[in-house]
């Protein structure tokens, strides 16, 4: 069955980066557009970036330059580099897959000092 696994987040300044990676199997993984959503406390889940099959990028605009979503297809990997992170990045991070209601269990990322 389709699993997606987040792993990468942590607790970071103000300023600083991580990268995120999402492991994905049970199905094509190089065939299919992959997104990245986040959830932040007490807010509806929102897009963040998506990359087709293709490799075409697109960003939500408070995320452009500074975030880039990028795939590995051999390695069934996405990936969220994140740079001069916000506090108001502060979520819980997930990969999807598009088309399909499917979802990872979420990475939280926490941007305080």
């Amino acid at each position: 069955q389709v699993k997606l696994v987040e792993s990468g987040g942590a607790l970071v300044q103000p300023g600083g980066s991580l990268r995120l990676s999402c492991a994905a199997s049970g199905f094509g993984f190089r065939n299919y557009a992959m997104e990245w959503y986040r959830q932040a406390p007490g807010k509806q889940r929102e897009f963040v970036a998506r990359i087709s099959s293709g490799g075409s990028m697109a960003y939500v605009s408070f995320v452009k330059g500074r975030f880039t979503i990028s795939r590995d297809n051999d390695k069934n990997t996405l990936y969220l580099q994140m740079n001069n992170l916000k506090p108001e990045d502060t979520a819980v991070y997930y990969c999807h897959r598009d088309p399909g209601d499917y979802w990872g269990q979420g990475a939280q990322v926490t941007v305080s000092s």
